[in-house]
């Protein structure tokens, strides 16, 4: 990829439950199937758009329990910082 792009993916410090924990305590971020619009979205790729992948091809991609994939939408940079920090401080 050249140039930058909306969609990060990162790894929450703990378990599949720790990450289900940070997903549903977001606010302002909507858990989503699938990614990009004009809203920030976030996805858990093992149990939804990965779910049918075989686990050594998982691991191999580097998908895991606590990896989750967020599609930053149009909402101001502080209000998405203050969602994402509140929901890792639970």
């Amino acid at each position: 990829m050249r140039r930058g792009s909306t969609l990060i993916a990162f790894e929450i410090n703990g378990s599949q439950e720790d990450t289900f924990e940070f997903l549903n305590a977001l606010e302002l971020i909507d858990i989503s199937n699938n990614l990009g619009d004009a809203k920030s979205l976030i996805t858990h790729p093992t149990t939804t758009t990965h779910s049918s992948v075989d686990a050594a091809l998982k691991s191999e991609l580097g998908i895991n329990d606590n990896l989750v994939r967020l599609s930053v939408g149009l909402e101001t940079v502080d209000d998405l910082l203050t969602d994402l920090g509140s929901a890792l401080e639970r």
